[in-house]
This record gives C-alpha cells, structure tokens and sequence, in this order.
C-alpha cells in the first residue's frame, strides 16, 4: 500500500518568492492531513527560527499524519529537528564522487562513516522515529556507492531508503535510467543482505517527466511517493498531489484512502498564499479541467459526459461546466440560456442563432465569456433586437 510525503512546507517553499506564514503552513497541513497524505515533511528547522516554529506547532496540532522535518548531515541539524517534536527525520547526505571531490572533499568511506554517525545518533535519541535517509542526486551517483551507503545507513538505523531524482534526470523509456531500475535493484540489493527498509522515490520535474517516473516507481513496488500541492519546489517543482492521486487510484489504489474533495480547498490556499496561480488547464483542478468549449464536445457531454471526459469531477466534490465564445455552437447557447433561468428563450431558433453571432463576436476580444454575469445582457439585447425587428416586419 503505497505511502505519500507531501513536501509542500519544506520543497515547495523552496520555489522562488514562495513564503508560508507559521499559521498558513498549519493550515496547510490540517488540509493534508484531512485529504489523507501518510506524511507531512514541515521544513528545515536549521534554515531559520520561524520554520522551527511552524514545524513545532504542527507536531502538537493533533494531526493523524507523521510530522517530518529536513536535516542536513549533522547531529546539530538533528538536534534541531528532534527539538520540534517531530515523528519522522529526513538525513541527506550525498555519495556522488563528483559532489564528494568538489563540495566536501571526502573520500565515500569517510562520508558513510559520517552518514553512520549521524543516523546512530539520531536512533539513540528517539526510538521510535521514523528515519530516511537520502543519498542526493541517487540516480546519477554510482549505483554502488548508493548501496553502500544505504546499506550502512539502514544498519545504523534508517527505516527509509530514498530514491532522490535531484534534477530530474530519469525516464521510464530507458531501462538503466529509469527510476523503476534503481527502486528494484536497491531492493534487491538490501534484501540479499536480510535489510528490508521502506523505499521512498522524491522525482523532480526538470524534464517534465516527474509523474510518470512517480508511477514507474509505484510500478516497482516503492512504498513512499514525495509530492507537493501544485508541483510546486526547486527549479520546475517535483510530483504534483493531485494527479499523482488520481493516477493511483486509476491503476488500483482504493479511492478511500484519500478524501478528495478537500483538494480544491487545498489547492486555492496554497494558490493564495504562493501567490502563484492555479493554471486553467492544470490537470485534475484548473478552472478548464472539467470545462467543454467547442460545439461538437458539448453538444455531446449534454447527452453523456463521459463522451468527452475521463474522470468524474464529481469525485473531487466539482461539476463539469461549458465555456462561451468563437467555438461555441447552438447546443451550448440553449444549454447557457437555461443555465440563467431564461429556459422559455432556448426555445426560439432565431433567438438563439442571434445570440450565437454576438456572442462570437464578443469572444473574438480575446477573453472568457462569463456565463453568470454577461451572458443575461446578451439575451437581454438581443430579444430586445428580436422583439423590435417582429414588430417592424408588422
């Protein structure tokens, strides 16, 4: 039963101009939790006293999800995290060569002996917490100093393996590259050492391929996905909650798991408070998501929506809707005259084909058509144009 982190307090923070106050993030939190997400990863306490805070908080609001916090390679770093009253401790700590000559100046047995250190500390401190640890940028590290350093990691007392995909350099099309591959060799490799810990995947989105590396990992058995409301994270962001969820569910997770009518509230809030919005054709909960447009598509979802849709928006607590303009044909004229209570006028076949023609040329300003609010003038002007051109044919 595959597990999901959501990692909007700590990656998502980490998108350019992005700043959650301490009561947004436990607002945005109370909502994950209400939607079902296994773990909630709040921040990096080190990074500032305000994040420590937020974090602290967030471990005593009575949320059923496990509250995680972000730690460099340090028992200061652990110290700081284990201070917030945290269930579940991420370490990360690099076994790429490259990164090792140049960032650190370490050899890998010098940095596995660190790796050691911290996590056995960590262990001795709290029992029962859950502790990850990540070898950076895993995917493009030697396959065999991640299994290495997991191995001795997990030995040390991690529960957790993570898989991290730091610049979005797998695809499921190139088998030695993809992250399927290393979520079952990793596996493969502890199990032949009687190790079984969890292993988690964190897929970023630099190539536009974080989702599908997200279900080739699910693919593969991984037993945690990392995610964030509205993909949001360095760079391009990693797995997006929504579609991810949605995708699960479509290959064989129970839908009960998660309660996906709070996503929408979720995701205006975190919309809001990034100040970063919502695109209209954002999968699953843009504002175009469940809108049909042309002629010939809502003339047909007017019989059967599944004709033109996929998904049921009525999952996520939505309806399906129709949009005004150049594309738009009779069926979606009649369909909006009733929408406004005007159902006697959808009768008259003149009526409508004049309220067809202004409606285009009204689109053809480059902006949406409000059914609610401009379309009663439409109607309005033009049966008054009809009434006065019958009286005049008199």
């Amino acid at each position: 039963m595959i597990k999901i982190l959501d990692s909007t307090l700590r990656e998502g923070e980490q998108t350019p101009g992005v700043y959650f106050s301490p009561e947004i993030k436990l607002a945005i939190a109370q909502f994950l939790d209400l939607v079902g997400v296994d773990i909630i990863e709040a921040g990096n306490p080190a990074v500032d006293g305000e994040i420590a805070n937020a974090i602290t908080k967030i471990s005593h609001a009575g949320i059923k999800a496990k509250i995680g916090a972000h730690s460099l390679c340090s028992i200061e770093n652990v110290n700081k995290c284990l201070d917030c009253g945290i269930d579940f401790l991420g370490i990360v700590f690099s076994v790429s060569e490259k990164r090792l000559q140049l960032d650190y100046n370490l050899s890998l047995a010098t940095a596995i002996d660190k790796i050691v250190e911290v996590i056995s500390y960590a262990r001795k401190q709290q029992d029962n917490l859950l502790i990850r640890y990540t070898p950076e940028d895993t995917v493009r590290s030697k396959i065999e100093n991640v299994i290495e350093a997991a191995v001795a990691a997990v030995q040390a007392g991690a529960n957790i393996i993570s898989i991290a995909d730091t610049v979005g350099y797998t695809t499921p099309f190139l088998p030695n590259r993809s992250i399927s591959y290393y979520v079952k060799t990793l596996k493969s490799e502890l199990a032949k050492r009687q190790l079984y810990p969890q292993i988690e995947v964190h897929c970023h989105n630099d190539r536009g391929l974080a989702l599908a590396n997200a279900l080739d990992a699910y693919s593969a058995d991984a037993d945690i996905i990392d995610v964030t409301v509205m993909g949001l994270g360095e760079r391009t962001g990693i797995v997006d909650l929504a579609p991810l969820l949605i995708n699960l569910i479509d290959i064989g997770e129970e839908k009960a798991k998660w309660e996906l009518r709070y996503l929408k509230d979720l995701y205006e809030l975190v919309s809001e408070y990034s100040h970063i919005a919502i695109p209209p054709h954002h999968p699953i909960l843009g504002k175009n998501a469940f809108t049909h447009y042309a002629g010939l598509h809502v003339k047909a979802v007017s019989k059967d929506e599944e004709l033109y849709q996929s998904l049921n928006p009525e999952i996520l607590g939505l309806k399906s809707s129709f949009a005004l303009g150049t594309q738009s044909g009779r069926s979606a004229i009649k369909q909006a005259i009733q929408q406004i209570g005007r159902a006697e006028l959808a009768e008259n076949p003149d009526l409508v084909a004049k309220i067809l023609q202004e409606i285009k040329e009204i689109a053809k300003r480059g902006t949406p058509i409000d059914v609610e609010k401009e379309l009663p003038a439409i109607v309005d002007r033009c049966a008054l144009s009809e009434l006065i051109t019958n009286w005049i044919g008199k």
